[in-house]
């Protein structure tokens, strides 16, 4: 079966910290680049950082600069996204999502992806 699984979210406070993790199974993991979305309430669903299978990432939003970095590790097919100086701005349902690939796309969208994952809720707030 091939899936991805996200963990990690919860509750934290202004400039706190998390760390999500992306589980994926099911597929050749090096094969695939991960991208982190996220949808805050209200808002679209809007891509974050992207990471290829040799440590390649790219940035899609301009707000997580300086706060939130990526990185995976492909023995134990997982993918994880750090995030610091959390806001409030950043409350949303995070998610991963794989494409086949060795390269970032330039605008990733996630239905377009390969595989999706049902998403991690983190919220933000004092």
């Amino acid at each position: 079966q091939l899936h991805l699984v996200e963990s990690g979210g919860g509750l934290v406070q202004p400039g706190g910290s998390l760390r999500l993790s992306c589980a994926a199974s099911g597929f050749t993991f090096n094969n695939y680049v991960v991208v982190w979305f996220r949808q805050a309430p209200g808002k679209e669903r809007e891509g974050v950082l992207c990471i290829a299978w040799w440590g390649d990432n790219t940035n899609y939003a301009e707000s997580v600069k300086g706060r939130f970095t990526i990185d995976r590790d492909n023995v134990q097919k997982m993918v994880y996204l750090h995030m610091n100086s959390l806001q409030s701005e950043d409350t949303a349902v995070y998610y991963c999502a794989a494409q086949f690939g060795t390269s970032c796309p330039q605008e990733p969208t996630f239905d377009g992806m390969d595989f999706l994952g049902k998403g991690t809720s983190v919220t933000v707030s004092s």
